[in-house]
């Protein structure tokens, strides 16, 4: 769990380091979860994931709703948690929370998303809604557990 915040920490960095800054009204004790939606996965299905131990290391077990989610084409709304510098981004992180430091992940590695797009999307403090193929990924070298790539922001 730590090597997942630490590689993430360090590839966020960058991005986090722009002249973007949280605005001052946002208390993090205010954030509240998103409000749920039909039409697109919720955070409490990604989070049905338990560790388990093999060998000499920990591999996510998925439950049966969430691996059966595997390549199809989903909708996920989150916040947006930059990879790269700039206004517009094309791979970012999606978050169920919304970040309350700039050196603070906002939940481990089943409140977050991959995200890799087909065209920038313009950075932003509120929610956003993205559609694409999702990958559950098993065995990550970067302990991310879900990514979509291609994606389209969408709402």
């Amino acid at each position: 769990m730590i090597h997942i915040a630490a590689l993430l920490l360090l590839l966020a960095a960058p991005a986090l380091a722009q002249q973007h800054s949280m605005p001052q009204s946002a208390d993090p004790s205010q954030f509240k979860p998103l409000p749920e939606r039909k039409d697109v996965v919720s955070w409490k299905v990604f989070s049905q994931v338990e560790l388990v131990k093999q060998k000499d290391r920990y591999v996510p077990k998925f439950a049966p709703g969430v691996a059966a989610l595997d390549q199809k084409e989903v909708k996920v709304q989150g916040f947006m948690m930059p990879m790269q510098t700039g206004d517009k981004q094309t791979h970012f992180v999606l978050t169920a929370m919304p970040q309350s430091c700039a050196f603070c992940m906002p939940g481990g590695p089943e409140s977050m998303v991959e995200i890799k797009t087909k065209t920038p999307v313009k950075y932003t403090f509120e929610p956003v809604v993205v559609s694409g193929k999702l990958a559950i990924l098993k065995d990550d070298p970067t302990g991310i557990f879900y990514r979509i790539v291609d994606a389209t922001p969408t709402k």
